[in-house]
């Protein structure tokens, strides 16, 4: 379906067919006319894996969003409603009132369905039954799509509570969920190699995986064939690397979410920064802008040091210029069909070209402000543990100038983990303050990353510190422009989670054997034997070995290019694949810890 998600070795269109096979497969089943009331939170996702115009070919007239109150009116008759939501019980309390609402008619002459997306849930089912409009479906089914296709070397479970359940919530629901995608991905893509892991969930993660791997298969599993394509899979639990997060991105796609939030490929930026001479400006207020590999310009920038990506669109601007000279100047009609024939392609990149300098220009906007600069330099302090032990004036600052939470909060989380945590003082410091400028009920807000494991007390050892000498995390030396070395993404600081990544799959012992036991929670390393190695393009050829990381509980677009810088290296034996429960940036992680009372008081990001 998409050219763009094709492009690895690891074939991600596959995924993406698969789950709009599946899909199809289940509206087939509601013969007739039908209407899609689709759960909010999946509007992006699905639409990731199922365009409209193909849901029109099933029948399907019209999609809504699923919400309190009576169902929309329908511009056409129809005979199917069906509901498409996660598991959550809110989602079941808005069905009962749509159902409960409809007219003695409709209830006549309407069938109603629910697709579950991933797993149906028995507690839902039953608030459905409690509530009396269970037995009005006809159909309850599971969408088990469990990886959306965001790039040709990016999926994500789009789980954004994943880090939450675990973490404050003891609910270990969404690990079965990343056990039943690794195995999913088996199928799909055959099995793989090795294992190697670091984390406290990452062990119950591949017991999960050993126990469902028992299972028959189906008929037309790769993994039936020992058939090879992922050589190794590393699993991260977040936790191992709760500095990376925390630190501000300075890649142009780790900005683009920083400042303004992406959400499943898309951004909403003010449309009347983008709006052209012919264009009404008073149509839209926002303008949704996808963001992927199919468009040639953010492809070459999306992974570059802001600094660069500059550099980048000026030049691009001048080749694209001189080429429509050419096309005023062509000297024979054989080069003057050649260039015509090109204009199209042309006018495409110069379209993108003016969306992603407009993009970069509201960016330089604020990364220009004194304020920006500060907490950068800040942060990179932290980084290089610089007085980094007690209050810091500048913390200090930020709190009495009453600057937003979320950021005061990031820097004392980075603080924290730096020291291996805070001291008693310091930290009944920064709680006293925080309560006093901010509001008695953010003392709710303190305990809950203290919950979490992002604010604790200071310990006898230092593991960050010692992490920050073998791994070589911080590096003084840099080009934004031409980098050699991942620590570009955040400026000095490599992302630890990374660094880990690369040593594991070079299986550097030496560094590791250092390294792995001052990071939180157990190792787990398993071989696959019973491969057949003879399957495998990397037993054929001199070739990449294919590498599948899978972030549990988020990852960063910072850490995902750190990734695509190392497979890009011309000495590199590794291709990284990165899979996630969902992607994060300090601002949505925090926020996704807190309660919804609290959130709805913070500035919006």
């Amino acid at each position: 379906m998409s050219n763009y998600l094709a492009g690895g070795k690891v074939n991600i269109n596959l995924l993406q067919e698969n789950a709009s096979k599946d899909l199809i497969c289940l509206l087939d089943k509601c013969d007739g006319p039908k209407v899609i009331i689709l759960d909010e939170g999946l509007t992006r996702p699905i639409g990731l894996i199922a365009t409209y115009s193909l849901l029109r070919e099933h029948d399907v007239k019209e999609v809504f969003i699923l919400s309190y109150g009576k169902l929309n009116n329908f511009r056409e008759k129809v005979k199917n409603v069906i509901f498409i939501t996660r598991p959550f019980l809110p989602h079941m309390d808005m069905i009962c009132e749509n159902i409960h609402k409809e007219s003695r008619e409709d209830l006549t002459h309407r069938e109603y369905h629910l697709f579950f997306v991933p797993t149906r849930s028995l507690l839902c089912e039953k608030r459905l039954e409690r509530k009396g409009v269970f037995g009005n479906f006809v159909l309850i089914e599971e969408f088990r799509c469990l990886l959306f296709p965001l790039e040709n070397d990016l999926m994500s479970m789009e789980m954004n509570d994943c880090y939450k359940e675990l973490s404050l919530e003891n609910d270990p629901t969404c690990l079965y969920r990343v056990a039943q995608s690794i195995v999913m991905l088996e199928d799909l893509y055959g099995r793989i190699g090795r294992v190697t892991g670091k984390g406290h969930v990452v062990k119950q993660v591949w017991d999960l995986v050993s126990k469902i791997s028992l299972e028959p298969r189906k008929p037309n599993s790769k993994a039936n064939r020992n058939y090879i394509t992922i050589d190794h899979l590393v699993l991260i639990d977040r936790s191992v690397d709760l500095m990376t997060p925390m630190a501000t991105q300075l890649t142009f796609e780790g900005l683009i979410d920083e400042l303004f939030g992406i959400d499943c490929c898309t951004v909403e930026l003010p449309a009347n920064k983008f709006v052209s001479d012919e264009e009404n400006v008073n149509t839209l207020t926002h303008k949704k802008i996808v963001l992927n590999s199919n468009d040639e310009i953010f492809a070459e920038t999306r992974n570059k040091h802001f600094n660069a990506v500059l550099m980048n669109l000026s030049k691009r601007a001048k080749n694209i210029t001189s080429e429509y000279d050419e096309t005023r100047s062509g000297k024979t009609v054989q080069e003057m069909k050649q260039l015509v024939s090109r204009l199209p392609y042309m006018m495409a990149l110069k379209k993108q070209l003016s969306t992603y300098t407009t993009i970069a220009g509201l960016i330089k906007e604020l990364t220009d402000k004194t304020s920006f600069r500060d907490l950068i330099n800040l942060q990179q302090e932290l980084i290089l543990g610089i007085d980094s032990d007690k209050v810091l004036p500048s913390i200090e600052d930020l709190i009495s100038n009453k600057c937003d939470l979320i950021i005061v909060l990031r820097l004392i989380c980075m603080q924290s983990v730096v020291n291996s945590g805070l001291k008693q003082k310091v930290l009944e410091y920064y709680k006293r303050e925080i309560i006093q400028t901010y509001g008695f009920k953010h003392l709710i807000t303190i305990t809950l990353l203290e919950n979490a494991g992002l604010i604790k007390l200071q310990t006898s050892s230092r593991c960050y510190a010692v992490c920050r000498r073998l791994l070589k995390l911080d590096v003084y030396e840099m080009s934004e422009v031409d980098p050699d070395d991942i620590n570009y993404v955040y400026g000095i600081y490599a992302p630890l989670s990374v660094r880990l990544i690369h040593h594991i799959s070079k299986s550097d012992s030496k560094v590791l054997s250092d390294v792995l036991p001052l990071l939180p929670g157990p190792i787990v390393e398993h071989v696959n034997y019973n491969t057949d190695q003879t399957s495998s393009m990397n037993f054929l050829v001199d070739s990449q070995k294919v590498v599948l990381v899978f972030f549990i509980g988020g990852c960063t677009f910072a850490e995902i290019s750190a990734l695509r810088f190392l497979s890009s290296l011309e000495d590199s034996t590794v291709e990284y694949v990165i899979s996630t429960t969902n992607i994060i940036n300090g601002n949505s992680f925090l926020k996704s810890l807190l309660i919804p009372e609290i959130n709805k008081t913070l500035c919006n990001k």
